[in-house]
Protein backbone atom coordinates (compact mmCIF):
# COMPACT_ATOMS: atom_id res chain seq x y z
CA UNK A 1 0.00 0.00 0.00
CA UNK A 2 1.10 3.58 -0.56
CA UNK A 3 0.61 6.22 2.11
CA UNK A 4 0.91 9.89 1.18
CA UNK A 5 0.97 12.20 4.20
CA UNK A 6 0.08 15.78 3.33
CA UNK A 7 1.42 18.54 5.55
CA UNK A 8 0.87 22.28 5.31
CA UNK A 9 3.70 22.87 2.83
CA UNK A 10 4.86 19.41 1.75
CA UNK A 11 4.02 15.74 1.61
CA UNK A 12 5.70 12.41 2.23
CA UNK A 13 5.16 9.21 0.25
CA UNK A 14 5.76 5.83 1.89
CA UNK A 15 5.44 2.23 0.77
CA UNK A 16 3.94 0.04 3.50
CA UNK A 17 3.69 -3.76 3.47
CA UNK A 18 0.35 -3.53 5.34
CA UNK A 19 -3.02 -4.40 3.86
CA UNK A 20 -5.03 -1.24 3.07
CA UNK A 21 -8.25 -2.35 4.77
CA UNK A 22 -6.44 -3.41 7.94
CA UNK A 23 -4.52 -0.13 8.08
CA UNK A 24 -7.71 1.97 7.69
CA UNK A 25 -9.53 -0.17 10.27
CA UNK A 26 -6.70 0.38 12.75
CA UNK A 27 -6.84 4.16 12.18
CA UNK A 28 -10.60 4.21 12.76
CA UNK A 29 -10.26 2.17 15.97
CA UNK A 30 -7.52 4.49 17.25
CA UNK A 31 -9.71 7.53 16.58
CA UNK A 32 -12.60 5.91 18.44
CA UNK A 33 -10.47 4.89 21.41
CA UNK A 34 -8.87 8.32 21.75
CA UNK A 35 -12.09 10.24 21.08
CA UNK A 36 -10.75 12.11 18.04
CA UNK A 37 -12.60 12.93 14.85
CA UNK A 38 -11.89 11.03 11.67
CA UNK A 39 -13.17 11.80 8.19
CA UNK A 40 -12.79 9.23 5.45
CA UNK A 41 -13.71 9.66 1.80
CA UNK A 42 -12.83 8.41 -1.67
CA UNK A 43 -10.61 10.99 -3.29
CA UNK A 44 -7.64 11.64 -5.54
CA UNK A 45 -4.11 12.80 -4.81
CA UNK A 46 -1.52 14.14 -7.23
CA UNK A 47 2.18 14.77 -7.33
CA UNK A 48 4.66 15.80 -9.98
CA UNK A 49 7.62 13.77 -11.24
CA UNK A 50 10.13 14.09 -14.03
CA UNK A 51 8.74 13.33 -17.49
CA UNK A 52 11.71 11.02 -18.02
CA UNK A 53 9.89 8.52 -15.79
CA UNK A 54 6.75 8.55 -17.94
CA UNK A 55 7.52 5.36 -19.87
CA UNK A 56 8.37 3.45 -16.68
CA UNK A 57 5.02 4.40 -15.15
CA UNK A 58 2.97 3.75 -18.30
CA UNK A 59 4.43 0.26 -18.61
CA UNK A 60 3.20 -0.62 -15.09
CA UNK A 61 -0.35 0.78 -15.29
CA UNK A 62 -2.85 -2.06 -15.12
CA UNK A 63 -6.06 -0.28 -14.06
CA UNK A 64 -7.71 3.14 -13.90
CA UNK A 65 -6.38 4.02 -10.43
CA UNK A 66 -3.62 6.11 -12.02
CA UNK A 67 -3.83 8.97 -14.48
CA UNK A 68 -0.89 10.77 -16.03
CA UNK A 69 -1.12 14.33 -17.28
CA UNK A 70 1.78 16.24 -18.83
CA UNK A 71 2.59 19.51 -17.06
CA UNK A 72 5.24 20.69 -19.50
CA UNK A 73 8.22 19.23 -21.39
CA UNK A 74 10.02 18.30 -18.16
CA UNK A 75 7.32 17.12 -15.73
CA UNK A 76 4.18 15.01 -15.53
CA UNK A 77 1.49 14.96 -12.88
CA UNK A 78 0.52 11.56 -11.52
CA UNK A 79 -3.01 11.40 -10.10
CA UNK A 80 -3.96 8.48 -7.88
CA UNK A 81 -7.42 7.30 -6.79
CA UNK A 82 -7.73 6.15 -3.21
CA UNK A 83 -8.93 7.06 0.29
CA UNK A 84 -8.43 10.36 2.14
CA UNK A 85 -8.31 10.39 5.96
CA UNK A 86 -8.14 13.49 8.11
CA UNK A 87 -9.16 14.67 11.56
CA UNK A 88 -10.78 17.87 10.26
CA UNK A 89 -12.67 17.98 6.97
CA UNK A 90 -11.84 21.66 6.48
CA UNK A 91 -8.05 21.15 6.57
CA UNK A 92 -5.84 20.16 3.68
CA UNK A 93 -3.59 18.14 6.01
CA UNK A 94 -4.21 14.42 6.11
CA UNK A 95 -3.30 11.00 4.85
CA UNK A 96 -4.09 9.51 1.46
CA UNK A 97 -3.82 5.73 1.04
CA UNK A 98 -4.25 3.38 -1.88
CA UNK A 99 -3.40 -0.11 -2.96
CA UNK A 100 -1.81 -0.89 -6.33
CA UNK A 101 0.39 -3.70 -7.56
CA UNK A 102 3.51 -3.99 -5.43
CA UNK A 103 5.73 -3.22 -8.43
CA UNK A 104 3.78 -0.02 -9.18
CA UNK A 105 3.86 1.06 -5.53
CA UNK A 106 7.63 0.56 -5.36
CA UNK A 107 8.10 2.37 -8.69
CA UNK A 108 6.09 5.39 -7.51
CA UNK A 109 7.99 5.46 -4.23
CA UNK A 110 11.28 5.34 -6.12
CA UNK A 111 10.22 8.15 -8.48
CA UNK A 112 9.08 10.32 -5.59
CA UNK A 113 12.33 9.72 -3.70
CA UNK A 114 14.38 10.63 -6.78
CA UNK A 115 12.32 13.79 -7.28
CA UNK A 116 12.68 14.75 -3.61
CA UNK A 117 16.44 14.17 -3.75
CA UNK A 118 16.73 16.36 -6.85
CA UNK A 119 14.79 19.16 -5.13
CA UNK A 120 17.10 19.00 -2.10
CA UNK A 121 20.22 19.03 -4.27
CA UNK A 122 18.92 21.86 -6.48
CA UNK A 123 17.46 23.79 -3.53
Amino acid sequence: MLKLTYYENSFNLEFLEQNLENWVTTRVLLALRFGTNIYIEHSTASFVVSAIALNRVKAEITDNSIEICPCDAEFVEITLKGTWLTSDSTLQNGIFVLSLSKSMELLLQDLWQQQSFCQVVNG
